[in-house]
């Protein structure tokens, strides 16, 4: 199993190209399935998530190409061969779900595993089986797959969540457009993906308005055609990389990026003394390593508040502020488990509930620490480039699920991180 390793005290200096946003791209692989004709998606994230969920599509009747490191995917399924996505395809990533809407619009039935380690309500698929059968689905629960027909087709409907959910959102975005007559969803999220999502559908002749704001209206079409369609630069990425910086000293260009997507954390980044400045398409982050990092509070909320997906991120940054800084987490619960990893490079987080203190120390040690999800494994990278000392990081396969060529694009700014393979 994969270990990275990094020896902290570098700054960071050059440029960073941001890839694909892997929040949109598995739902857009997921669209492809909405059309008989052929597909192109480009900005492609090469990432572990990515490349399973072709291995599902593939299993459903879809022909994909997509060199090794090309960004470039090309897809086709004229025919839906199969409408069963098995619960050893769905198990390893939440995304695998979203097939279901795109297969009950287009065959009027689908048989789809329940995500591995999903209970209803907690992290909840309810609001996304709650959206379809207001569409006019019948849905049974058994034996752990969601079994969904509509046989005469899906129906426009009023739906409303009742509390935002990006995944929910989505999905029910994904079922509607091919759905007969007007479908509104209400208290609707407002993430930049879900943008994303909707202006690939609405290029392959769907009908939606309102994506971006809490009421998104869609009159279904009976067919959509296929796109030439590029993926939108990955924000959570990008403000990852930014608190890398912060924490770290120097001045990195951020190229292809979207800085009104994160106008939260780099609100933020400012309050903590970090130097921003926001182009077109580029964000540059600069700090003097010298002067300390000022203490923030964070509260994660919905967008366009402070993503629940840069928390831990900006946690490990905050673990060498000058000061206390007191997070709130509001999406999910549990997702503190980088807490103690982090204590084990010398920080000092108190958590309570879905409050965490942190209270900053002046120099973190290298450790052995172990990634436990894909967010919380990077901010031990963050934490790890201004240990003093080696840090070893375990697990790193959560980090290949969400990061794209991560070692190699920190090492070419001056930070020393190596991946060790097959290390014990």
């Amino acid at each position: 199993m994969d270990k990275i390793a990094i020896t902290g005290g570098n700054e960071l200096n050059g440029n960073i190209h941001i890839s694909g946003a892997k929040n949109s791209a598995l739902k857009l692989q997921a669209a492809a399935l909405l059309t008989s004709e052929p597909m192109v998606i480009t900005n492609m994230p090469e990432l572990a998530d990515t490349r399973f969920m072709v291995q599902l599509l593939e299993q459903l009747g879809m022909t994909v190409y997509w060199p090794k490191g090309s960004g470039r995917m090309q897809t086709h399924i004229p025919e839906i061969r199969s409408t069963i996505a098995p619960y050893d395809l769905v198990r390893k990533m939440r995304a695998t779900f979203n097939v279901l809407g795109p297969l009950l619009a287009r065959e009027g039935h689908a048989t789809v595993s329940l995500p591995g380690g999903c209970a209803i309500g907690a992290r909840p698929v309810d609001l996304h089986l709650k959206a379809f059968e207001a569409m006019g689905a019948d849905i049974v629960i058994e034996g752990g797959y969601v079994k969904a027909a509509a046989l005469r087709g899906l129906k426009g409907a009023h739906v409303v969540f009742p509390f935002v959910s990006v995944g929910a959102t989505e999905h029910a975005m994904l079922a509607a457009v091919l759905a007969d007559g007007e479908t509104v969803l209400e208290n609707a999220a407002r993430e930049p993906e879900i943008v994303d999502i909707a202006n690939c559908l609405i290029a392959m002749g769907a009908r939606i308005e309102g994506a971006g704001t809490s009421t998104i209206t869609i009159q279904g079409v009976t067919s959509l055609k296929g796109i030439n369609y590029k993926v939108i630069p990955d924000r959570i990425e990008a403000g990852t990389f930014a608190c890398c910086v912060a924490a770290t000293g120097g001045e990195v260009v951020l190229t292809d990026v979207v800085p009104s997507t994160l106008g939260a954390l780099l609100n933020a980044l400012r309050q903590a003394g970090v130097g921003v400045e926001t182009g077109e398409d580029y964000i540059k982050i600069k700090r003097d390593k010298n002067v300390p990092i000022k203490a923030v509070d964070i509260d994660t909320q919905p967008h366009p508040g402070f993503p629940t997906d840069l928390q831990a991120q900006f946690m490990g940054l905050m673990t060498i502020a000058d000061g206390t800084s007191i997070f709130r987490e509001n999406i999910f619960e549990n997702r503190f488990m980088h807490a103690p990893e982090l204590r084990r490079l010398g920080a000092d987080i108190t958590v309570r509930g879905n409050e965490a203190v942190v209270r900053g120390v002046k120099q973190l040690k290298g450790a052995q620490v172990m990634a436990t999800d894909l967010r919380a494994s990077v901010s031990l990278v963050i934490a790890g480039l201004v240990a003093e000392g080696e840090t070893l990081i375990g697990r790193v396969y959560h980090l290949d699920r969400g990061f794209e060529n991560l070692e190699e694009k920190l090492s070419n700014c001056g930070a020393k991180i190596a991946r060790i393979s097959g290390a014990e």
